[in-house]
């Protein structure tokens, strides 16, 4: 399997990107990874470490997109960037997959653009794993599109029901429709005919699912649109991060919370791993004929590690194919 890693991508490009990039080599034997990026750069970043050079080669791109450029622009004007070099190789069929801690909305736009959709996907969908209490779970659509069509809704879940029985191994998983109550009349116009329509299809639909409700992990598959989705996303990681912070503040705050605090050490460093996007590596977009996994902006090179490893799993279980029989099999939804 053949990667492309957008080199110039997040907060701590090239250097955390090469790293990762390294480490997943080192691990995963049946990968190769064409990073993208200014070659003398990248070249400079990969002699630093001791691995077989053979299986990463550099691909020669000069321009770089940022966060605050207007992703079809970006991507019709820079054709010589990481993230545009990296998405054509993924098109060509030179990589099964790209990974970019890059623009979310120019990888977007690339994937639907460049890539292309699979037939019968109207909306390529942001689909992060999130750590929940009681297991992980899957939000569709996180953000790439804020405005949506009840029948955008009812092709999220089937594309998050393919990746949680695929990757995941999880038979049947749930799927709940993020809302602000449980009863079925709940909601604006959206949700209320979104249910009607996942009430009729072959998936294990199990109503609302309002956010307080959404952590627990209960409920293996949160959609929604992407402005909701953005929403519960961003919320969740604030909360979550600002009780780490506050835990250290209160620990740190006398002799005596100093000692328990190390007494329960163990405790704290299982609770920031559930926490820890690393461990998850990056989102997958679904709906694209390639293999696109979106890496947190400021990835670190176990983030990307990870990230490459998500991008491998979904090859080796074949997602894309899975997803299109899928829509084969369903009954077409005006």
């Amino acid at each position: 399997m053949i990667i492309a890693v957008d080199g110039m991508g997040g907060d701590n490009a090239p250097g955390e990107v090469v790293s990762g990039c390294v480490m997943a080599i080192n691990e995963y034997k049946d990968i190769e990874i064409i990073i993208t990026g200014p070659e003398e750069k990248i070249t400079e970043e990969i002699n630093k470490y001791n691995f077989d050079k053979k299986r990463i080669r550099v691909l020669d791109a000069k321009e770089v997109i940022t966060t605050n450029e207007s992703p079809v622009l970006a991507l019709k004007r820079k054709k010589e960037s990481s993230l545009y070099k990296a998405l054509q190789l993924v098109k060509n069929g030179e990589a099964a997959a790209v990974v970019s801690a890059g623009s979310t909305g120019a990888l977007m736009a690339g994937a639907s653009l460049i890539i292309g959709r699979i037939k019968g996907i109207d909306r390529v969908a942001l689909a992060p794993l999130m750590p929940g209490k009681n297991a992980a779970f899957m939000i569709v659509d996180a953000g790439a599109n804020v405005d949506c069509k009840p029948q955008y809704l009812v092709q999220f879940a089937l594309m998050g029901k393919v990746y949680f029985e695929s990757v995941l191994n999880i038979n049947k998983p749930s799927v709940g429709l993020a809302n602000i109550g449980s009863e079925e009349e709940k909601g604006n116009e959206l949700t209320k005919s979104a249910y009607k329509l996942l009430k009729e299809t072959d998936i294990n639909f199990v109503g609302n699912v309002e956010p307080r409700d959404v952590s627990s992990g209960d409920v293996n598959i949160v959609v929604c649109d992407g402005f909701v989705g953005n929403t519960i996303l961003k919320t969740y990681e604030g909360v979550a991060s600002n009780i780490l912070k506050m835990l250290k503040e209160e620990i740190m705050s006398s002799l005596k919370s100093k000692i328990g605090g190390l007494l329960l050490s163990g405790v704290f460093k299982k609770f920031k791993k559930k926490f820890d996007y690393t461990e998850y590596g990056g989102s997958a977009f679904l709906g694209t004929k390639g293999i696109c996994i979106k890496a947190h902006g400021s990835s670190d090179s176990n983030a990307f590690k990870h990230a490459i490893k998500q991008a491998k799993i979904c090859y080796d279980n074949n997602v894309i194919e899975k997803i299109q029989n899928e829509l084969e099999k369903s009954v077409t939804i005006q």
